[in-house]
């Protein structure tokens, strides 16, 4: 096991800086940046722009270094130092107006994962062993409609029945009455009579994925030799269930955890937008308006090493539930 994970944390280390090349390339592409863009609309509005305010501003975020400087500096920074770099938009480290969302962001993303699993997991074993029933018929058909549904639509809809119906505003995490007050525990309160919004509105999409998910592994299992070799020895259906078909079935969702957490970060953005929710996606998507590079660049590159550290997660808990993964691996070491 420690071969197989030494292996993929090598092969992680050039991926990272690589992505890290591509998301400062990326975030470099478009025309011009937050400075030009932020003068613009200065003249724009009717102010004076003095050039050699602009030159100074220029100099002082490094824009009139090469790109390949830039990322050097960039990149530098971030190993030895932790530093992200200065934001534009908001004027403060990066690390701060990322640090400050986090909470919140991994807390809700959790809470639905959590809300997925638990509410999926259950549904997909028992339509798989009730196969055209009521039940399976009924499953599917709401798992369609979690599907088709996009998440902000769905949103946009209990906001508006919860206000026409009972006049409760359902945007945001908190009553006005807490929104800029210090963290205590009737703020704390207050956010869990709320967030169970955002956490069923993203949950939907991803529940009615796995249960569809689990229902046809689960089926295929089930028609296997190994299966009817366990009833036959007296079994009960529930260890047969859970002790064989449920184990194998589960390995494509494993699969899946590494995508989880780059989606703590991203996940829902065009909901959380239609919320009114401060969470990390939501900064992400003004900085890439704003082409405020470092804050940008940076959530891509906290989005794309986590993806590649969720891939390495789901690789070892693969490894464990298969051992064929493992020793296939590592064959060749």
């Amino acid at each position: 096991m420690l071969a197989f994970i030494i292996q993929r944390i090598l092969r992680m280390i050039p991926l990272f800086f690589l992505l890290s090349i591509i998301a400062f390339t990326i975030i470099q592409l478009p025309p011009g940046d937050y400075l030009t863009e932020h003068i613009n609309n200065l003249r724009a509005s009717g102010m004076q722009v003095d050039q050699t305010e602009v030159e100074r501003l220029t100099k002082q975020y490094a824009l009139d270094r090469p790109m390949y400087i830039q990322y050097t500096t960039w990149i530098g920074n971030i190993l030895t130092k932790g530093y992200f770099g200065q934001s534009f938009q908001w004027g403060r480290p990066v690390n701060e107006v990322i640090g400050e969302r986090l909470m919140l962001t991994f807390l809700i993303a959790f809470l639905t994962t959590i809300f997925v699993w638990v509410v999926a997991l259950p549904i997909g074993i028992y339509i798989s062993v009730r196969q055209y029933t009521f039940a399976d018929y009924f499953f599917t058909l709401v798992g369609f409609i979690g599907l088709a549904v996009p998440g902000f639509l769905l949103a946009l809809v209990i906001m508006y029945f919860s206000f026409a119906w009972f006049d409760v505003r359902v945007g945001g995490l908190f009553s006005s009455e807490y929104q800029l007050q210090p963290w205590s525990w009737g703020k704390v309160q207050d956010m869990m009579t709320r967030i169970w919004v955002p956490i069923v509105i993203l949950g939907v999409g991803g529940t009615a994925n796995i249960i569809r998910i689990m229902r046809a592994t689960m089926l295929d299992e089930l028609r296997k030799q190994y299966v009817t070799v366990a009833r036959a020895k007296g079994l009960s259906e529930f260890s047969v269930l859970m002790r064989y078909p449920v184990r194998i079935a589960i390995n494509p969702l494993i699969s899946t955890i590494g995508w989880l957490l780059p989606w703590f970060i991203s996940g829902g953005t065009v909901v959380n937008i239609v919320l009114n929710l401060d969470t990390a996606g939501v900064v992400l998507w003004r900085a890439l308006l704003s082409q405020d590079m470092f804050l940008a660049g940076s959530y891509v590159l906290i989005i794309g090493s986590l993806t590649l550290l969720g891939s390495l997660i789901s690789d070892v808990l693969l490894a464990v539930v298969d051992p064929r993964i493992r020793f296939g691996s590592t064959e060749g070491l």
